[in-house]
């Protein structure tokens, strides 16, 4: 029996419904400090390339990126980038070694402020997460944006951790002296120049006990140190070191859309004051000198 057009669409996309859904999602990035950053982005290892690896972005500008169906890696800016009379690209902050605007496969130099995803991973979900283990350089925030978020907001059963995570603070003035880049290329507040970086305790000193290595390769071995809590106290929602995944890693349904904020302090939300509150009350818990 011939089928019309109409009967023929309508099996296709009965079809298409059968086959499992393959979610994207979109990045929008938008820069809130007071100077130009320079984002870079990573995949990772065995996933493609996103349509761009490095871009300018100005002050106030935002920027969209797209990514496909389970896709991972990781994003940060770049800071006090600049290109040398010979054409060579390179950054104080978060370069990525390759010489040019385009990251093209290079990852952050550390010290950097780092956000990393999976999408669709296990379960259909995203994970996401900001992490300081590769150390600090400016304040970021992640904001799930789309039906999926506003339904886990909106839910009273708890369900999967579908919020906001970041750090809002701005740490480099803070920084611990052993652990302070300043702008003269320096790892001490003790020597000239203004602060631009912080550096983990694995970076500064390389030690297994920092570095979740060797004989303290485990989470029962590897746990925080005076170090770790310093970045831990101020942003509690982000990686400190290693084995910091409880409190740290977020999930969303897959084919969520993300807003990445640079230099966020100027956003009043109810999280950024959550967290505040958070912030101060284990500072005055804890009365640890940093410097």
């Amino acid at each position: 029996m011939a089928r019309s057009p109409a009967q023929v669409a309508l099996r296709l996309i009965a079809l298409l419904l059968l086959l499992p859904a393959a979610w994207s999602a979109t990045f929008t990035m938008t820069n809130n400090c007071g100077y130009t950053v320079w984002p870079g982005l990573l995949s990772g290892a065995g996933t493609a390339p996103l349509s761009t690896t490095g871009f300018a972005l100005a002050q106030g500008a935002s920027a969209t990126v797209s990514a496909p169906a389970s896709w991972s890696g990781r994003m940060w800016a770049r800071t006090l980038c600049a290109e040398d009379a010979g054409g060579k690209f390179t950054c104080a902050t978060g370069d990525c070694g390759s010489g040019a605007l385009q990251c093209n496969g290079g990852g952050a130099a550390p010290p950097a402020s780092l956000v990393e995803f999976t999408l669709d991973g296990s379960g259909g979900m995203d994970f996401f997460d900001v992490s300081l283990v590769d150390g600090y350089n400016l304040p970021m925030l992640v904001v799930p944006q789309g039906a999926a978020a506003a339904t886990a907001a909106a839910s009273s059963t708890g369900g999967p951790k579908c919020m906001a995570t970041g750090c809002l603070v701005d740490l480099n003035a803070a920084c611990p002296a052993a652990l302070k880049v300043t702008s003269a290329g320096a790892a001490s507040s003790a020597v000239g120049g203004s602060a631009m970086a912080c550096r983990s305790a694995c970076e500064a000193f390389g030690s297994p006990e920092y570095c979740c290595s060797g004989a303290y390769g485990s989470p029962s071995t590897c746990r925080p140190s005076a170090y770790s809590q310093f970045f831990k106290s101020a942003c509690p929602r982000a990686y400190s070191y290693a084995y910091d995944d409880s409190t740290s890693t977020f999930t969303c349904a897959a084919g969520t859309n993300y807003a990445i904020t640079f230099c966020p302090s100027t956003t009043s939300t109810k999280w950024r004051e959550n967290a505040r509150s958070k912030c101060l009350s284990e500072k005055q818990t804890k009365k640890v000198l940093w410097w």
